[in-house]
């Protein structure tokens, strides 16, 4: 049995996330009295209370990080040890936390930082974001490289494709996938043009920022949503971190290459079930499983026990 710990990327979170795990586990705890230390905010409140800074990117990123490492930190005491990690966009870092890539506070601080030069990035409004339904990924491709200011964010899963650029090519975009065949083009309620060009400028900024940040060789191999390659050195962590701002979060065939590597069982550690989602989609062979609340892990270990 091959074991992949996976964790979700921005749009997850929720008010609440990680309440019981704070409430009942020591080492969950823990994690967040180190988010405490290491950001300038009040994490718990975000985290635990209704609240509009949740949605702002700035807050999010930092938020959803320390969520699902808090909950990956309770499944730690059971000995459960993932053969590959991986997470979509933002989710990338906790797997680099369980990789052994970042201790948590650099992390944490890491994410902060990415989460301000994302939001500060592009003006308000200036941005948008689509996913596109129905279409397989090269009619997207071929439709969007014949339209300046628009590029494919993320590839979730076969027949969903998000895309990212200036509003106005999104348009364009948009109308001519619709002719191709889409299904559904739903636009997302995003801050900004996430994956795309527009990044650029960030991407570059937080891999400077990374130079002060201790980068370790991988304990456990990762996936870069960069390549959709594993990751088994720290030669060129930081640059495909900042490369990861601007690039396409290629998802889809990371879950194919850790499947193709002996992946078989999937754990989606954080709020919600949206990758467990995909990777059903891209493979209903795999056994697929989700901690989001505290009693789940239980659940999953005694599930993983079983399968052995």
């Amino acid at each position: 049995m091959g074991i992949a710990f996976v964790f979700p990327g921005q749009g997850v979170q929720k008010s609440g996330m990680a309440l019981d795990f704070y409430e009942k586990s020591d080492e969950s705890k823990k994690i967040f009295d180190i988010a405490e230390k290491n950001l300038d905010f009040d994490i718990k409140k975000v985290c635990f209370t209704d609240n509009r800074e949740i949605d702002i990117t700035e807050y999010t990123q930092a938020a959803l990080l320390t969520a699902c490492i808090s909950m990956y930190s309770e499944l730690k005491k059971y000995n459960i040890n993932p053969d590959v990690c991986a997470g979509l966009s933002l989710g990338e870092y906790a797997a680099m936390v369980v990789a052994g890539v970042m201790d948590f506070g650099d992390a944490v601080r890491a994410v902060r930082r990415r989460g301000i030069l994302m939001q500060n990035a592009v003006p308000l409004g200036a941005g948008a974001m689509s996913a596109i339904l129905g279409l397989d990924n090269t009619t997207v491709e071929n439709i969007c490289n014949d339209i300046d200011g628009v590029g494919i964010a993320n590839y979730n899963c076969p027949g969903q494709v998000v895309i990212t650029g200036i509003p106005h090519a999104i348009k364009v975009a948009s109308e001519r996938l619709s002719e191709a065949g889409a299904k559904r083009i739903l636009p997302l309620n995003v801050s900004g043009p996430f994956h795309s060009f527009m990044l650029k400028g960030a991407g570059d900024e937080l891999e400077s920022y990374l130079a002060d940040i201790t980068i370790n060789k991988p304990v456990i191999p990762y996936v870069t949503n960069v390549t959709a390659e594993y990751v088994t050195d720290n030669a060129h962590i930081r640059e495909l971190l900042g490369k990861q701002v601007h690039s396409s979060v290629k998802w889809q065939h990371s879950v194919e290459k850790m499947i193709n590597n002996g992946a078989d069982t999937f754990v989606e550690i954080g709020p919600g079930r949206t990758i467990s989602g995909f990777i059903r989609k891209i493979n209903s062979n795999v056994k697929v499983y989700n901690i989001q609340k505290f009693e789940d892990v239980k659940k999953v270990v005694e599930a993983l026990k079983g399968d052995k």
